[in-house]
């Protein structure tokens, strides 16, 4: 499949274009220079093919999610939000030079290294999930590393509410080696069980340098291979590898593949992690969890289709920019497009599969027909 290069860069009023950083399925991220206050910044932007009600209202939420929570020190920071005079939607987020799914691909990574990460990981999940949102993408490219060197969860794209209690719902995500059975089996959208096995697979792949079901033949890791595998869940120990054993038993129960012998919570998933590090004789990682009454403080609303942002500026129908626009859309090839080393889509049970896969870490959107939900996925 085709890969596509990086969409023309916005004109955004008080930043100056740097470089591109990343191509998504759904959005391109481009790294601009503020210019007062003086930083750097990575600028989300919805691609223009897909901008729609639907896709804006996505966006909107992606942004409100982000910014109810970006407050916790482990969730990355959003500055702004708003629609260019293009009429594409961009979010400005705090830059971050590094994912650990970059990092993971150089070796497993130290022990107390994982333990460190998965403490602070799990305090923000809990504080987004004491806030009604299941972040529903949790896996090592989600998690990037800021200018001081410390992990923060990236990517609200495809978050849900709790409330909606991950029954039926509009959109599947899956990142199939991450994704829990009951997700994977299309039984859930998402709940606060799946999301404990997700970052309990995320900290396996950190400790092994690979997921938990990829196998070392390649070719015998097919989105078909990896899903009977999750579907099997049976796990691997690491301690022949030389991770402690103590370590094996936390996160061997975040995967049980029954969902109610995992653990409760985040919190309870980090704390166990926090007792890990203290019989291991590291100093436990302080576990960052938001107050209820911070955490109740507003509502975000998946359903607000509202209008929000500037004016959008238009362009005549007849004039020369916009015979160019439709030229360049025309050009562009009618093959899915999808992220480097993309792999076949998983089946659906009904409506269509928007692919977005990066590798043996493939991220699959399922929208039921007339869902209008949005992915942001491919680690961007």
């Amino acid at each position: 499949m085709p890969k596509r290069l990086p969409s023309a860069p916005p004109v955004i009023a008080g930043y100056s274009y740097v470089r591109p950083l990343g191509a998504g399925g759904f959005a391109d991220v481009f790294l601009y220079e503020q210019d007062l206050p003086r930083r750097v910044t990575a600028v989300k932007v919805l691609l223009v093919d897909v901008v729609d009600p639907a896709a804006r209202r996505a966006f909107t939420v992606e942004a409100d999610a982000m910014a109810r929570v970006s407050a916790h020190p482990s969730i990355v920071t959003i500055h702004q939000a708003s629609i260019s005079s293009d009429g594409r939607p961009y979010l400005v987020m705090e830059y971050c030079p590094e994912s650990l799914g970059a990092r993971v691909k150089r070796g497993p990574m130290p022990a107390g290294e994982v333990l460190d990460i998965g403490v602070r990981m799990a305090g923000a999940l809990e504080t987004a999930h004491r806030s009604g949102l299941l972040h529903r993408d949790i896996k090592p490219s989600n998690l990037l590393v800021n200018s001081l060197g410390a992990p923060v969860l990236a990517d609200f794209g495809i978050a849900g509410a709790i409330a909606d209690g991950g029954d039926g719902g509009d959109t599947f995500a899956m990142s199939i080696p991450w994704s829990a059975p009951e997700v994977l089996g299309e039984r859930t959208t998402g709940t606060v069980a799946t999301e404990v096995w997700s970052l309990g697979a995320t900290l396996y792949t950190l400790l092994a340098g690979h997921s938990p079901f990829e196998l070392a033949d390649r070719s015998r890791n097919s989105v078909d291979q990896l899903s009977r595998r999750v579907l099997g869940a049976k796990y691997t120990p690491l301690a022949p590898r030389g991770v402690p054993a103590r370590i094996d038993t936390v996160l061997s129960t975040a995967m049980q593949r029954d969902p109610a012998r995992r653990y409760a919570s985040m919190a309870e998933f980090g704390e166990q992690l926090r007792w890990a590090q203290y019989e291991l004789g590291v100093a436990p990682t302080s576990l960052e969890v938001a107050s209820p009454e911070w955490a109740s403080a507003a509502h975000i609303s998946f359903g607000d289709a509202s209008d929000r942002g500037p004016i959008v500026t238009t362009v005549n129908a007849d004039s020369r920019r916009a015979g160019r626009a439709a030229a360049r859309a025309e050009a562009r090839p009618s093959a899915p497009v999808v992220d480097a080393g993309g792999l076949a889509p998983a089946r659906s049970r009904s409506g269509w599969v928007a692919p977005v896969l990066i590798g043996v870490g493939s991220a699959v959107v399922v929208l039921a027909a007339g869902a209008g939900a949005l992915l942001l996925a491919g680690g961007i």
